[in-house]
């Protein structure tokens, strides 16, 4: 196996690609056909992207509630 491979499935498996689609993406690499393994990761990569947006509006819905709290406390004393 090359080290492109084996750097390849570790980094999939490190980024929480599921096993079938780090396979596809073994199978895209070994027979070449490397414009259709770049459009995979740059997808995957999208989709990662979405879940990190989808975090930060978590963490700034929980900051809002925070500087509420904090708000409501101060006009209580």
């Amino acid at each position: 196996m090359s080290d492109y491979s084996e750097t390849l499935r570790s980094f999939l498996c490190d980024t929480d690609v599921r096993q079938e689609l780090t396979e596809r993406a073994m199978q895209l690499y070994q027979s070449g056909q490397e414009a259709e393994l770049v459009r995979f990761l740059k997808m995957r990569r999208c989709d990662m992207v979405e879940e990190m947006h989808e975090c930060q509006r978590k963490v700034d819905q929980i900051d809002y509630l925070i500087r509420q709290a904090i708000n409501n406390h101060r006009k209580e004393d």
